[in-house]
């Protein structure tokens, strides 16, 4: 059965996406909103060079009909932040990427004060600060006075949007990307979790700002520490694994259709096997997709030992790996 796809925003200003050949519906603000099904965003996702399936379409159908965050996890290199940059393009909303590091902070991530810039102002009115507080007649009334108006030099005009406020505070509906967020600490999770239930965000010096527009938001994880169960309830969890035999050939071939079929169809049985090798970075589908470039450029028909031998740094990315490849390369290629 087909269901169909509303805008995650609250506020509805306009089409998701537009496809002309669908029926739509009036939505509250007025303005009419194409309804679109799930098959619609595989082809959306194809039409934008990413190969999904049906885990990855259904994910992101009921995250724009929830409004709520998906968090993928997988393998690096499996195409986690693909598939968000192309969703920003097929949405057509714009992107706002957080890229996530140890110790990372609200500072970096919501919001921070422009100090420079208010040091600027205060150095600029300075003296109208002394007419003002000439009437007082001691320190103590002249900070109570000045602290009155302190609200002047914390407001709107002052605040550094960070990535999370700023996709909150975008005119139109955009793409949170919040990329690998298991390299943050417990201490950024539990800033997310307001962030990511109520899509607002508390300043001290300002109150509560809700978001105008709810994002579309993505969490990217590779695996390298465990995400607290208070976050993943907050969100639809997809895991984007390495892909099966026919979809990864599919992945090359949007990408370099110039590589012939049998060649494409080798070079990929060759990956899948390379994986179960005892690597210390098994090559993904970033890697898969570079070797394919470099097949591309140089022109090779054919998957040879010497092939393999002469383009193993796109498959390998550590000494200790390179011998295993060209063993494997030996034995399956000969």
């Amino acid at each position: 059965m087909e269901h169909h796809l509303l805008c995650p925003g609250q506020i509805f200003k306009g089409p998701i996406l537009s496809v002309a050949d669908h029926s739509t519906h009036q939505a509250s603000g007025g303005s009419e909103i194409p309804m679109i099904t799930e098959k619609d965003v595989n082809e959306r996702l194809r039409n934008g060079g990413y190969i999904a399936d049906e885990s990855i379409a259904t994910a992101v159908f009921l995250a724009l009909n929830m409004g709520k965050p998906i968090l993928i996890e997988g393998p690096p290199g499996v195409g986690k932040t693909g598939l968000a940059k192309v969703l920003s393009v097929v949405l057509d909303y714009p992107l706002i990427r957080l890229q996530c590091y140890e110790g990372i902070d609200e500072g970096k991530a919501l919001y921070d004060w422009e100090y420079g810039k208010q040091l600027l102002y205060t150095q600029m009115l300075r003296s109208q600060l002394d007419s003002y507080l000439s009437c007082t007649t001691d320190l103590r009334g002249a900070v109570e006075r000045l602290s009155a108006e302190e609200s002047l030099f914390f407001s709107e005009n002052f605040l550094v949007q960070r990535p999370i406020l700023r996709s909150f505070m975008s005119d139109k509906p955009s793409l949170l990307l919040i990329d690998e967020i298991d390299r943050s600490g417990d201490e950024f999770e539990a800033l997310l979790l307001e962030c990511l239930s109520d899509f607002q965000v508390s300043i001290p010096e300002l109150g509560v700002i809700q978001a105008r527009n709810r994002p579309l938001v993505i969490l990217t994880s590779n695996g390298t520490r465990m995400i607290s169960d208070a976050l993943r309830r907050r969100c639809l969890y997809l895991y984007i694994g390495y892909p099966e035999l026919e979809r990864e050939i599919a992945i090359v071939r949007v990408r370099h259709p110039d590589l012939c079929q049998n060649l494409t169809l080798k070079m990929v049985e060759f990956l899948r096997s390379v994986r179960e090798l005892n690597m210390r970075k098994p090559p993904s589908i970033s890697e898969t997709l570079d070797w394919a470039h470099v097949l591309s450029i140089l022109k090779v028909r054919d998957l040879t030992p010497q092939v393999v031998a002469h383009t193993l740094g796109s498959i390998a990315k550590h000494q200790a790996d390179l011998p295993l490849v060209k063993d494997l390369a030996d034995r399956m290629l000969a």
